[in-house]
């Protein structure tokens, strides 16, 4: 498993945790599953056991360049990192620097990482170990398929689409630059509208490709939501399927959840409310168990829908019990405009800027309901956490938030399969109007409410299942892998 986060070492988004929970379990399940991602220093410091396990000669790379193994520090899963001080020793995180910008060697350092995961893929007599698969993760990884193409030993190859409308996109000097052969330069190779495209040379040369939902599988086959890529989705055909993203429930559990200040289930709900209550002191908020309490964690981004939330706030906070809390990073235009509101309804509203992983789990306890309002989302996981922690989500009918939510209505609620609130177009009065349905049923009718909470709480969207799907899909690449191997051999 290549990517370039994983959760706990490094977290820009969901990415990061279906990294580290998907090949965790994997191993459960019997698979001898591996993490190799770079070796940024808060990497490296929370490894578990770290040692230098080899030196690797990479062509055009004069400094040598270290594997660092250990183990993953939540998971007994073996974790290799590639230590190239020149490209990942750096602070800030793993795409921009401290001021938010792109590193301007993008092109350069995740073409170093995508040579070092085809060494690998390749075996190493220094590892004594040699994968069947090389499952890759978004465009930082897309090169090494494009690498290995040739190769009559190379293992199978899949790639994972998290989020199209990121490609890992250059100019054609950089192309020309970081020295890929001239071969790929072609519309069938990694040339995508006069730019070098990470992500197609993934789509292009693995030998399954899929995104992290049914429904986004479908959606990125139009053109309202391909990105420029849906034509070459639907051509590679049967290689490209949707598997839903799951989520680890030993993480992600209110019975147990070491990160939240009250435990709680299906059977004792009720202590739900303790988590509000020390949620609103926590965000100096005036502790009130009526007050209609709603959450958002995320980026702060377009994508996000958040300038849906921002629209409609005014209107909502002129019930005074009603209160918003916050855990999100991104534009500053975003930020400033949310601590404006906050500043104006300081009884109301709590902003946290940043990323807090506690902070998350404890938005996901103590809300009644969670926001959601992305105009895309290939899967999301804060929905499911959502679900996990008996908040009802309140999300857009779009990729996987459309195949992990189930609509309130009278007939869901009565036959117990409502978990949520979905709205079909991503307008701020359509947002408005489901969080007024989620506030009537709310206020009049409690014991609905708790059913609908505890119906989202025992929906198993674990692991397990997905994970089942991806060794299928495996199967499939191997399949594939030796058939293009026995047309190459005529």
């Amino acid at each position: 498993m290549a990517s370039s986060e994983a959760h706990p070492l490094i977290k820009t988004g969901g990415l990061a945790d279906v990294a580290a929970s998907l090949p965790a379990a994997l191993r459960q399940l019997g698979h001898d599953a591996r993490l190799i991602m770079p070796a940024y220093p808060r990497a490296v410091r929370q490894l578990r056991d770290p040692k230098p396990r080899c030196e690797l000669k990479v062509p055009g790379y004069p400094a040598g360049i270290r594997l660092l193994e250990g183990l993953h520090p939540d998971h007994d899963l073996p974790v290799y990192l590639v230590d190239a001080p020149d490209y990942f020793c750096r602070e800030g995180n793993p795409y921009t620097d401290l001021s938010g910008r792109d590193w301007g060697d993008n092109a350069e350092r995740f073409l170093l990482f995508c040579r070092v995961v085809a060494l690998i893929a390749q075996g190493l007599p220094a590892l004594g170990w040699r994968p069947d698969v090389l499952h890759g993760n978004d465009w930082q990884t897309g090169l090494a398929p494009a690498l290995l193409k040739d190769l009559p030993e190379r293992p199978a190859t899949v790639f994972t689409i998290h989020n199209l409308a990121y490609q890992g996109l250059f100019d054609r000097a950089t192309y020309e630059r970081i020295g890929l052969p001239p071969a790929l330069w072609s519309l069938s190779g990694l040339e995508f509208h006069q730019r070098l495209s990470f992500i197609k040379g993934g789509i292009v040369f693995s030998d399954r490709v899929n995104t992290v939902s049914p429904t986004y599988a479908a959606e990125v086959r139009t053109p309202r939501f391909g990105c420029g890529l849906d034509g070459l989705l639907r051509q590679i055909g049967s290689r490209f399927s949707g598997i839903l993203n799951g989520i680890d429930y030993q993480a992600w559990d209110p019975a147990t959840d070491p990160l939240i200040p009250h435990h709680y289930d299906r059977d004792s709900f009720g202590l739900k409310a303790e988590n509000k209550l020390d949620l609103q002191r926590e965000f100096g908020l005036p502790r009130n168990e009526d007050a209609f309490v709603l959450g958002y964690i995320g980026r702060l981004v377009e994508q996000k829908g958040v300038d849906l939330i921002l629209a409609i706030l005014p209107e909502l906070l002129r019930d005074p019990r009603v209160q918003f809390m916050v855990v999100a990073a991104g534009e500053r235009r975003t930020e400033q405009a949310l601590l404006d509101i906050a500043a104006r309804h300081p009884r109301q509203v709590g902003v946290f800027i940043g990323y807090d992983e506690a902070r998350a789990h404890r938005i996901e306890a103590g809300c009644d309901v969670f926001l959601m309002p992305s105009r895309f989302e290939p899967c999301g996981l804060n929905q499911i956490y959502s679900l996990r922690y008996g908040t009802p989500p309140i999300v857009h009918r779009t990729g996987g938030l459309a195949d992990t939510v189930v609509h309130s209505t009278p007939e869901t609620l009565a036959n117990g399969t409502a978990t949520g609130f979905l709205f079909d177009e991503p307008q701020s009065p359509a947002l408005l109007n489901a969080i007024h349905q989620s506030l009537r049923l709310y206020r009049d009718d409690p014991n609905g409410w708790q059913r609908l909470a505890t119906t989202g709480m025992s929906q198993d969207l674990s692991w397990e299942a997905s994970g089942l799907q991806y060794l299928q899909l495996y199967a499939d690449a191997i399949a594939e892998r030796q058939t293009r191997l026995d047309a190459a051999l005529g």
